[in-house]
């Protein structure tokens, strides 16, 4: 799969799943008007992608948040074992401290086999947290607080999300994904 073909999976994603059943109040807005940057890293190996991080954290950093508010570094195909990648969050975390970028950026992460501790694979509550690749969600604290600020009711987004896709079922998310069908 070629980066132009990651990246429109990666927006298939958003607008359907992120977007589309509102997992992400505050998504649409940055979406619309193209303040979202969408990266691929294409490392072989955990430094490289490393390297890759520490750019967009430099770049996101640097950027007007008019123009860039938020990036996804997407990688295809690193880090396909959900246990791995979670491991290597840690180093992700790591690397925001390493830039002094602690209460400027943070990062939410997100994986085709995404599972919250405690729950069973197939537990609708982790297809939250489940995309297309592996990805990193380099977020600034400050829209983060401006996006809390104006939704009253933060602490219901997960909740809401759980019976979102409980309504929805493992075939309603399925039928997400389904080719259009031919007329």
């Amino acid at each position: 799969m070629d980066d132009r073909a990651v990246v429109a999976a990666t927006r298939q994603w958003v607008e359907k799943a992120v977007i589309g059943l509102n997992l992400c109040p505050f998504a649409k807005a940055v979406y619309i008007k193209n303040q979202v940057r969408f990266a691929v890293s294409r490392a072989p190996h955990l430094d490289g992608l490393l390297e890759d991080l520490d750019r967009e954290l430099d770049f996101l950093a640097a950027a007007d948040p008019g123009e860039v508010d938020t990036t996804l570094l997407i990688h295809p195909t690193l880090l396909p074992d959900f246990l791995d990648f979670n491991d290597f969050l840690q180093l992700a975390e790591a690397a925001v401290g390493e830039h002094k970028l602690e209460g400027v950026i943070q990062i939410a992460s997100f994986h085709p086999a995404y599972q919250f501790e405690g729950t069973a694979p197939d537990d609708l509550g982790n297809f939250t947290n489940r995309a297309p690749f592996p990805i990193l969600h380099l977020l600034r604290e400050a829209s983060i607080e401006r996006a809390v600020a104006a939704f009253s009711e933060v602490e219901t987004i997960y909740e809401r999300n759980i019976e979102t896709l409980k309504a929805l079922g493992p075939a309603g998310w399925a039928a997400l994904w389904a080719p259009p069908p031919k007329s």
